[in-house]
């Protein structure tokens, strides 16, 4: 418990939601958020930030009062929200393929945690995109569509910048070359 609180932020915990805090020494705090779909932990360590569990809420609180500790405690205040989010309810980011001449065809090897995009733009080596976490994130091809889910909101966001990444072309004009895989939508809304 910290010594005088000056300010702070409270997440209502939803009813099938059940969130641990544990302190180490080093006043690293590990959460762990458990729901219907899984289980989320995150670390955090921030100084003069403290987290603790309180009734139905998750309290957020700092000992300084200044701009950084604010935002500090609102980027937390985030995270658990979309753990909870994340265990209830999953998180979703919808990808398009296009293409002009070469039909690039996208294999994925779960187990493995990777994603093979072959004959991008005519090449004969294919290009690779790692999944992150791929026991939580999954990543579904249907035709040009491509669909990444999964618990953890950090995850299912990298995987999806991971394929966005890994046909990113270099030393052509964007206007003309306009193949890749694009992010379309993100956990419902549209991406413009």
């Amino acid at each position: 418990m910290p010594g005088v609180v000056v300010m702070e932020e409270r997440v209502k915990i939803k009813d099938d939601v059940e969130i641990e805090i544990s302190q180490r020494e080093d006043r690293r705090y590990e959460v762990t958020v458990k729901g219907p779909k899984g289980e989320v932990t995150k670390e955090f360590y921030y100084p003069d930030v403290y987290l603790w569990v309180e009734d139905d809420e998750v309290v957020i609180a700092a000992t300084k009062s200044n701009r950084r500790q604010k935002a500090i405690l609102g980027m937390i205040k985030a995270y658990i929200k979309n753990m909870q989010k994340g265990v209830t309810e999953g998180h979703e980011y919808k990808l398009k393929l296009v293409y002009s001449h070469f039909p690039p065809e996208v294999k994925v090897d779960q187990k493995e945690g990777k994603v093979y995009i072959e004959n991008f733009m005519g090449e004969n080596v294919p290009r690779v995109a790692e999944i992150v976490d791929p026991k939580n994130t999954e990543v579904i091809v249907q035709g040009q569509d491509i669909i990444v889910r999964g618990i953890d909101k950090e995850a299912v966001g990298q995987t999806a910048a991971n394929l966005e990444q890994a046909t990113y072309i270099k030393d052509r004009d964007p206007r003309v070359f306009q193949d890749g895989i694009y992010i379309v939508e993100k956990d419902g809304k549209k991406v413009v």
